[in-house]
C-alpha cells in the first residue's frame, strides 16, 4: 500500500533560481544566442525535447533542431515568457506550465510548454521540454 505524504511546499530560493534561467535564456535568445539559450538545459543525452516535429533525444539533438528552425536572429524573433505555474516535484525536481511567444516582422506564433527541472551541481536545468 502506498502511503500518502502532504504535498512539498514550494521551496522559493529554488523557484527564483529556476525564474533567473528562464530569463537568462530569453536574453540569450534575444540575442540571437542559441548556445547561450541551450546552457538553461542539461547537457545529456538523456535531455527530452517533444515539439511539433516530435521528440528530440539529447543536448546536441536539441540544439541541432533549434539550429535548423531558427537558422538567423530574424527568425528567431524576440522571445517572451509568461510562467503560469512552478511546483516543486520533491526537492530536485520542479515542474514549470507556461506560454512562449514569439515576435517577429512577420508573425507571432505562440504556444504552451511544460518543463522538469533538474537540481544539478552547477545549477537547475531543464530534462524534459515539452512545447507546441
Amino acid at each position: 500500500m502506498l502511503a500518502c505524504q502532504a504535498p512539498q511546499q514550494p521551496d522559493s530560493t529554488a523557484e527564483q533560481k529556476i525564474r533567473t534561467v528562464l530569463a537568462e535564456q530569453q536574453n540569450c535568445w534575444n540575442q540571437g544566442d542559441i548556445e547561450c539559450f541551450m546552457q538553461g538545459y542539461w547537457n545529456s543525452d538523456s535531455l527530452r525535447f517533444i515539439g511539433k516535429s516530435g521528440i528530440n533525444y539529447g543536448w546536441q539533438a536539441t540544439l541541432d533542431n533549434y539550429k535548423k528552425s531558427y537558422p538567423d536572429k530574424a527568425a528567431m524573433g524576440k522571445l517572451e515568457f509568461e510562467i503560469l505555474s512552478v511546483e516543486p516535484l520533491g526537492t530536485e525536481n520542479y515542474l514549470v506550465t507556461g506560454k512562449w511567444k514569439l515576435i517577429r516582422e512577420s508573425d507571432k506564433p505562440n504556444g504552451l510548454f511544460t518543463l522538469v527541472w533538474k537540481r544539478f551541481n552547477e545549477g537547475w536545468k531543464i530534462i524534459y521540454d515539452h512545447s507546441s
